[in-house]
């Protein structure tokens, strides 16, 4: 079979004839990889469809099944669809190969046939860690194995309901001529697993690596090509882990996954707000609670901020969980229009808990925060804040205030500070209405003429 030679992107999947620093799609240094690659023999595609009223056919939900883990099941619409594919990302680390071994033993000791295909550990490791969670069921089966026509053998054999690949990147088809993990070798064992699935009804699930800026690695095509496509974030020196779609073909990408990391495993946490404000202390100098929204699910984060007047220029800007150029923006309307004294001032900013806060409705509880560390007073404890802030110093509403409002009540606190717009609070909250930063300032009592 005659081969060529060929440079391919490993971001992208672009092709060149030759090698190039530089990769004339993404723009990326230094990601072009040599290939060899057999020329495609002409073939003859017989069709495989009908075309088919729409009303006769079958609805897809009937075919979920639950995986028997609440949370999981939430960011799946109520389970995995019989013939669907879904990829898992995520650092190294952060659980999930724990999550989906959970996942299988409870869909095996249901009854459901299970195969999880381990190419990065070997079986003797993969059942060390089902011991350790409880995870031991008859009806699981481990199969360590990188070979792709190896594990649709397994297939065949087994008739599995649920297949786990972990990872997609470890598996390598012998037929072609690029080494494992290369951009060929992905797109192509994706392609064959997928209509596998689709043959077969078998719902599988790709484990996918992370690049060092957090998107998933390989090519961009493994993403389209699948129907599902999960995030599972977190900070691995926290116990907090998020798990939310990026990609749902089946339902809404607007759930969020809640899990603690503990010593059995990974464990659903229905109530996130009261574990991240566990350890909160009152009367603290630089801290607010912010009632954020993740997807559909309301959270009360508290943010944290440290400022210290330094001698050198420009001072240093650290933000932690929280958005670096969010930060920027806040300091310098600060500085502009409350008239605050930052230019020389070194200003730490964290989220507490190890979640990540990105949207605008943290702006004020940040700039709440970063002016209560500098005039060094506390704001009290029973309050929250929630609203965006433009570059003219005012304050804007941001979306379902309503339910972020109703969370912190439910949790006990009595007061929120919000833009003028927003809507009435839930009964027994009281609100402090702000058109501009420095009102909102006064109104928490860290100027003269607020009140508490």
């Amino acid at each position: 079979m005659r081969t060529k030679t060929l440079f391919r992107c490993g971001e992208c999947g672009d092709e060149s004839p030759k090698w190039l620093g530089r990769c004339p799609s993404c723009e990326a240094w230094n990601t072009l990889v040599e290939e060899l690659e057999a020329a495609a023999p002409s073939l003859t595609v017989a069709a495989t469809g009908v075309a088919t009223p729409i009303s006769d056919i079958a609805n897809v939900t009937d075919a979920v099944r639950p995986t028997g883990i609440g949370e999981l099941d939430r960011v799946l619409g109520g389970g995995l669809v019989d013939g669907s594919v879904t990829l898992v990302g995520g650092e190294p680390g952060i659980g999930k190969s724990t999550l989906l071994l959970q996942a299988l033993a409870r869909m095996a000791s249901a009854g459901r046939r299970c195969l999880l295909v381990t190419a990065e550990e070997s079986a003797q490791q993969v059942r060390a860690r089902a011991e350790r969670l409880g995870a031991v069921e008859p009806e699981l089966y481990l199969l360590s194995e990188t070979a792709l026509p190896h594990i649709v053998a397994a297939i065949d054999e087994l008739a599995p309901a649920v297949v786990v690949v972990d990872s997609i990147q470890t598996i390598f088809d012998p037929s072609l001529g690029s080494a494992p993990g290369s951009v060929a070798q992905v797109r192509d064992c994706a392609h064959r697993l997928v209509r596998e699935a689709k043959a077969r009804g078998t719902a599988v699930v790709l484990v996918g690596h992370v690049t060092k800026d957090g998107g998933l690695a390989g090519p961009r095509v493994l993403e389209h090509v699948v129907d599902t496509v999960l995030s599972f974030e977190g900070d691995r020196l926290h116990a907090l882990r998020l798990l939310r779609a990026v990609k749902h073909r089946f339902g809404t990408i607007a759930e969020l996954g809640l899990f603690e990391m503990g010593d059995g495993g990974l464990v659903g946490v229905p109530d996130a707000s009261g574990l991240l404000l566990t350890d909160r202390r009152a009367g603290v100098a630089g801290s607010v609670v912010v009632p954020v929204l993740e997807g559909t699910r309301p959270l009360l984060v508290e943010m944290q901020a440290l400022v210290s007047q330094v001698d050198y220029v420009p001072p240093r800007r650290a933000p932690q969980g929280v958005d670096g150029a969010r930060l920027a923006l806040v300091l310098a309307v600060l500085e502009r229009h409350a008239k605050l004294p930052l230019g020389k001032c070194e200003v730490y900013a964290s989220a507490v808990g190890g979640v990540r806060v990105v949207e605008p409705g943290a702006d004020l509880g940040l700039a709440l925060a970063v002016a209560s560390s500098l005039l060094n007073k506390p704001i009290a404890e029973s309050v929250v804040a929630c609203g965006e802030i433009g570059l003219g110093g005012e304050l804007r509403q941001v979306g379902q205030t309503s339910r972020r409002l109703a969370e912190a009540a439910r949790l006990g606190f009595r007061s929120a500070i919000v833009p003028v717009s927003a809507p009435e609070p839930p009964a027994g909250m009281q609100v402090l209405r702000a058109g501009t930063i420095a009102e909102a300032i006064r109104q928490a009592g860290l100027l003269r003429g607020g009140q508490n």
